[in-house]
């Protein structure tokens, strides 16, 4: 197997796979995916558990250029999702590149040779002259640091990584959290659960889900030319205006909570229930989250909604902040992942030995997410501050992956071997995306989430309109950049 090739990716998720067509295209061939699993879909090959779903659109979270005129669903479910991923694989001829099985644990720069060194788990190593790091950030499970949690003797597991030989049917379930995948499964274990014990430390904001199946008339219609490209246009949009409360002015956030009330009293009659799944925060200060059965699987009568933090956890049972003890069979957690950390944890060295650690010993930041200084021909996607609260961040991808094309299209006119972002041009971009940043909704909407890393400081979202973010990395100022030769 070919060791030394010109790039490497890391990673086969949309971000990943978007990386490597678009190198094709371009007439690139020289590269592999370094992939940890046994096979492609990153976030969508890991979760698995029941009611799995996008809550973005399903003609908005696919390639722009590989549109799916055949989606069965508005909100696609995880199969479907995957199947499409493994279907423009093998449209792309991405197969010869693809290496399974290979997690990577370092990526070392050899300031003499100007290359980076990429070790996998096995001991592999692979000399390349650039890397990319589609890792995304839903990969890692958050699990809570609960006393008692590693004495519990019945099963327990993450929702990333759900244990399907588990049968819920008749058992006493504790789920952990009511983040944006414990709405999608905890309906789906209150059909099965004798009874179903629900911690909730804060209440997330719900709307209406406009989901449906598409008829087969209308994927028909759909397949016509210019059909699907006219239906994701205007699902865009739509969801561009969503960012006017996120990017503008917080207030602007009130007609989105006036539906969310609305959706809640419409489904949760019981007043005391109702009121302990009233948010106390700003709209959009968490990510607004969509569903029409999570608050009906409340109201059941097998289900308690339990809003006392957890204070320990026995060898069969959970025992609350006030004291009570409840007897489980099954704890399920729903409660998230590390997305900061994630990024601060890697084995990375630099330009003259330096750490990645080092370099964001004062919190992560990246030049529009994309480079680091120090860092010379290392490109992330999806890296800091480049999330989102509003639309698809497939296109955030595509916009991204453009803007690597670019800085190698750069490195061949130039004739240099790498280019490394300057601190300055680096520095003065996130200090205008900080300022920005501090006075909207994820700041000043009175919560904490995980958009916020310690410091409470904003590492993970973009804070304006994805068409601004798609201007502004069309082209590469190479002022911003020191060529390496």
């Amino acid at each position: 197997m070919r060791t030394s090739p010109g790039m490497t990716i890391i990673g086969s998720g949309f971000a990943g796979l978007c990386m490597a067509i678009k190198l094709k295209e371009a007439g690139y061939h020289d590269f592999v995916i370094l992939e940890k699993a046994g096979e492609l879909g990153g976030t969508w090959r890991d979760n698995t558990y029941p009611g799995c779903a996008c809550d973005v659109p399903s003609h908005m979270y696919s390639f722009s250029f590989e549109l799916n005129p055949g989606w069965s669903r508005m909100f696609p479910p995880q199969e479907e999702i995957r199947d499409y991923m493994r279907a423009c694989a093998e449209k792309y001829g991405l197969g010869p590149h693809l290496r399974f099985g290979k997690e990577v644990v370092s990526l070392e720069y050899d300031d003499a040779a100007r290359d980076w060194r990429v070790g996998t788990a096995d001991g592999e190593v692979f000399t390349t002259n650039a890397v990319v790091s589609g890792v995304g950030a839903l990969h890692v499970p958050s699990l809570p640091e609960i006393a008692g949690r590693e004495r519990f003797r019945g099963a327990a597991f993450h929702s990333a990584a759900w244990d399907h030989s588990v049968d819920l049917t008749g058992k006493r379930v504790a789920v952990v959290g009511t983040g944006a995948s414990a709405v999608q499964f905890v309906p789906r274990i209150a059909e099965r659960a004798a009874h179903l014990t629900v911690y909730q430390r804060t209440a997330p904001w719900i709307q209406p889900k406009p989901d449906f199946a598409f008829p087969e008339r209308t994927k028909r219609l759909l397949a016509l030319p210019g059909a699907a490209r006219a239906l994701r246009n205007a699902i865009y949009w739509v969801l561009e205006t969503r960012a006017l409360g996120f990017t503008v002015d917080p207030r602007l956030m009130k007609v989105h909570e006036a539906v969310a009330l609305r959706h809640l009293e419409r489904q949760v009659p019981d007043p005391g229930l109702r009121a302990r799944l009233t948010p106390d925060y700003t709209i959009g200060c968490k990510r607004i989250l969509l569903s029409d059965d999570y608050y009906p699987a409340l109201t059941r009568e097998n289900v308690e909604v339990v809003t006392d933090g957890i204070s320990e956890i026995r060898e069969g049972s959970i025992v609350d902040a006030a004291g009570r003890e409840t007897e489980v069979d099954v704890i399920v957690y729903g409660t998230g992942f590390k997305v900061v950390d994630a990024l601060n944890d890697q084995r990375i060295t630099g330009r003259n030995g330096r750490k990645i650690q080092d370099a964001w010993q004062d919190g992560v930041e990246a030049y529009y997410g994309v480079a680091v200084s120090g860092f010379p021909n290392l490109f992330f996607l999806l890296g800091p501050n480049t999330g989102l609260g509003h639309n698809s961040v497939v296109f955030m991808i595509e916009s991204q992956v453009r803007y690597v094309i670019e800085c190698l299209r750069l490195l061949s006119r130039t004739g240099a071997r790498a280019l490394d972002v300057r601190p300055e041009a680096q520095r003065d971009f996130n200090d205008r995306l900080q300022r920005r940043l501090s006075a909207l909704v994820w700041n000043e909407g009175g919560c904490r989430s995980w958009y916020l890393d310690s410091r409470g400081v904003n590492r993970t979202l973009w804070p304006g309109f994805t068409f601004e973010y798609w201007a502004r990395t069309r082209k590469v100022r190479p002022g911003a950049y020191r060529l390496i030769r």
